[in-house]
């Protein structure tokens, strides 16, 4: 298991952060190259991380000459709660465990294999952090976790009651209509957000 590490705002504190992790190995040029793979990890792609030669498009640079230019990306999918490989060359498919990937994606297994041209990538390991439910925490409609303020009296069910997702990040926060696309400030996945009730002043 993997843990980050983030500092906020240059403050001393730091909070820990459990991640899922991928780690490919493969043999390129006659070294073994390992790569770790995390969800929320910089990309140039956000979301994904790519897989081909082309190094302006890529994160992961294969040299094989059989490897299409920008031939495959990996994410992770916080719903299905696993790591999954998607082929973006119809004329030089991505196979996983044996399986041509024309169409769609593949569910990518720990002792797995990925076959990106003539150049086969194995998946050595594959961690992935246990699920928690965030806290519902009732806060002011400021979005600064830091000072929640309860009100005094409970509002009156579903009048002048706003949800919003507190970022696990930068703790900003976002409507649930960035749910998919991540946070509006930083652009960190929501998928771990805490859910806030705000209330009105």
């Amino acid at each position: 298991m993997t843990y980050v590490c983030y500092q906020q705002h240059g403050e001393a504190e730091e909070m820990t952060q459990l991640v899922n992790e991928l780690i490919l190995e493969w043999l390129e040029a006659g070294q073994v190259k390992i790569q770790m793979i995390y969800d929320q990890q910089p990309s140039k792609a956000p979301g994904v991380i790519r897989l081909g030669r082309d190094p302006a498009r890529c994160d992961i640079l294969l040299s094989h000459p059989t490897v299409s230019g920008l031939q495959a990306e990996i994410f992770f999918d916080p719903k299905q709660n696993g790591f999954w490989l998607r082929s973006l060359r119809d004329s030089n498919p991505a196979i996983v465990d044996g399986k041509r990937l024309t169409e769609g994606e593949a569910l990518l297994r720990q002792g797995g294999a990925i076959l990106l041209g003539q150049l086969q990538l194995k998946i050595v390991q594959i961690t992935i952090a246990p699920l928690t439910i965030p806290p519902t925490v009732l806060g002011a409609p400021t979005g600064n976790p830091s000072a929640p303020s309860p009100p005094t009296t409970p509002p009156t069910e579903g009048v002048g009651q706003t949800y919003g997702l507190m970022c696990p990040m930068c703790h900003q926060v976002s409507s649930y209509e960035c749910l998919e696309t991540g946070c509006c400030w930083c652009g960190t996945s929501l998928a771990a957000a805490a859910s806030i009730l705000m209330v009105p002043n």
